[in-house]
């Protein structure tokens, strides 16, 4: 009934794809912390090309010294983790240029890191790239694209409605 009167105050998150590519289900990532959801839900994209966007407005909150993953906080506080390959921290920021720092605020779209796709091909055990909500907390759920492609400022990979 309050909903009906004052209309839906529901607040969602809307992110699109920060990198081109096949959409891979967390769950099948081939590293037991992201499938197992220990570091939180969300997707994973197999880049085809070494550009990662920001998928959301958002403020940077962290950005790795090993350049290999960032933290985005978005508006309504969901804390998201974009993690360039699997077991990359090793490559100790060889093979990345990151283009934002702490505190910086991006909107969807803007470059936040390129990378070498064939030498971290060459040097990582996997591309597969996770992004993740980190504060699961403040989530009451979080649909996933079914689609199997995802293209950077088009396809929407995930809806995370804030509690």
């Amino acid at each position: 009934m309050f909903k009906k009167l004052f209309g839906n105050k529901e607040k969602v998150e809307q992110l699109l794809a920060p990198i081109n590519g096949q959409v891979i289900n967390i769950e099948d990532v081939p590293d037991p912390v992201f499938s197992g959801k220990m570091m939180g839900d969300g997707i994973a994209i197999l880049p085809e090309e070494g550009l990662v966007v920001s998928p959301i407005d958002a403020e940077v909150i962290q950005v790795f010294h090993t350049k290999h993953a960032l933290g985005l906080r978005t508006k309504h506080g969901i804390e998201l983790l974009i993690h360039i390959g699997l077991e990359t921290v090793n490559l100790k920021g060889e093979g990345f240029e990151v283009h934002v720092t702490e505190g910086q605020r991006v909107k969807a779209g803007d470059k936040l890191v390129t990378f070498d796709i064939e030498f971290l091909k060459s040097k990582a055990p996997s591309i597969v790239t996770p992004i993740v909500v980190t504060n699961g907390d403040l989530v009451e759920k979080i649909e996933k694209t079914d689609s199997t492609q995802a293209n950077i400022k088009e396809t929407e990979i995930l809806k995370v409605y804030v509690k």
